[in-house]
């Protein structure tokens, strides 16, 4: 098995959900929209990206101290997806002119009218996650230095 550098590993999850946002916001309605958009939110944006790399970078520390657990992948993996749904809220819509559906415009509305309230709801998500995360990190480091220490 091979070792990530955490900070590298939570630096380029970091950047690839940047990545993301900006990639769906300019695929959806252009650069300059995509960059508008950032501008207007990145306290959030950066705050749910930086949560994120955090999660991923706590996470592979946490593989390097003990053998993955599958739960922890899952907690990241959860927190990780609402996060990136945050970022995406806040230009979904905008896709109302792609959908076909009718009614799937009123749910695009009504994700546009509480954007702000679904990045506080990201964020939390992202709290929650990185303070599992943590917590099994700190657990595993102390269990492995008491193994380390009876040997």
């Amino acid at each position: 098995m091979r070792a990530f550098n955490p900070v590298a590993t939570g630096a380029i999850a970091f950047a690839a959900l940047l990545a993301l946002y900006l990639g769906l916001l300019t695929a959806v309605s252009g650069w300059a929209f995509a960059v508008d958009q950032l501008a207007s939110f990145w306290p959030y944006i950066v705050a749910l990206a930086a949560g994120f790399g955090l999660q991923i970078g706590l996470y592979a520390r946490l593989k390097q101290v003990i053998a993955g657990v599958g739960a922890d992948r899952t907690v990241v993996a959860a927190s990780g997806t609402t996060s990136g749904a945050a970022m995406v809220s806040c230009c979904a819509h905008y896709l109302a002119n792609l959908l076909p559906v009718v009614g799937a415009s009123g749910l695009v509305a009504l994700v546009a009218q509480y954007q702000v309230e679904l990045f506080w709801v990201g964020l939390a998500a992202s709290a929650a996650g990185t303070a599992f995360v943590a917590a099994r990190l700190v657990k595993a480091t102390r269990a492995h230095a008491r193994c380390a220490g009876a040997s």
